[in-house]
């Protein structure tokens, strides 16, 4: 089972604080390249996994989904995102992306924000992620970049000329990683980009774009405090689809 660590009280807590907690998707800096990969949402049927606060589940929605459903394994998040979604075509139920079965061609669209990265069997999360999927179907997610996400603490460095570095430890290491992040003894799970490439080619999947976020200029000009966002990649974004059968 994934670690549930946001029914801490203290990580949820310091979670709640975040932009991207107290904004929605106008608060997550990647949104926009995110919501670019996206396929018209207009009368598809979508899973949300992690769906944490539900902000996505309710934009998807508000853009003509006939159907969003939100997975999550925090009974916090959950509650959360019931009140965010009320009076929407949304359901929300709770289940361990670890190993949750996720449906057989139920899905049009699958969507995930920031959550792979604390499974430990990526491989499992894509096979089951191709069968909930129809043929044709898509699925878009971000994690963070492994670059990022290698060394338990993501901190900058400062060289001999004061500049900031974003040093890589143990990237080549796969595996388990244990954060201080918000709360001590976070879980996540390391793996290469390679790695995760390899995964969703092997379940069947055709890349359609991968993207490693980094701040513009227009958003630095709009939030200063993204400027070291240019230091390293934090963000990696994936688009993907299955193969429709040829018609006869």
């Amino acid at each position: 089972m994934a670690q549930n660590i946001y029914d801490d009280a203290q990580f949820f807590d310091g979670y709640s604080q975040f932009p991207r907690s107290r904004e929605g998707l106008a608060g997550a800096a990647e949104w926009p390249s995110l919501r670019a990969m996206l396929p018209p949402l207009s009368g598809l049927r979508v899973l949300d996994l992690g769906c944490g606060f539900g902000y996505f589940a309710q934009w998807a929605a508000k853009a003509g989904a006939a159907e969003v459903v939100g997975l999550d394994l925090s009974e916090n998040m959950l509650d959360v995102a019931r009140r965010n979604c009320a009076d929407l075509p949304v359901r929300f139920a709770r289940a361990d992306l670890e190993t949750a079965a996720l449906g057989d061609g139920a899905y049009d669209l699958v969507f995930s924000s920031l959550a792979v990265h604390y499974l430990a069997d990526f491989d499992s999360f894509c096979a089951r992620v191709r069968a909930a999927l129809v043929p044709g179907g898509s699925l878009v997610f971000s994690m963070e970049h492994p670059v990022f996400a290698a060394r338990a603490t993501p901190d900058f460095v400062t060289d001999a000329e004061g500049r900031m570095v974003g040093a890589v430890l143990d990237y080549l290491r796969e595996g388990e990683r244990l954060t201080n992040w918000i709360a001590d003894g976070v879980v996540k799970h390391h793996r290469l980009i390679s790695t995760t490439i390899n995964s969703l080619i092997a379940a069947g999947f055709v890349l359609d774009h991968v993207e490693e976020w980094a701040a513009t200029d227009a958003d630095i000009a709009q939030h200063p405090e993204w400027e070291k966002e240019r230091y390293q990649p934090m963000f990696l974004l994936f688009s993907a689809h299955l193969s429709a059968p040829a018609s006869a």
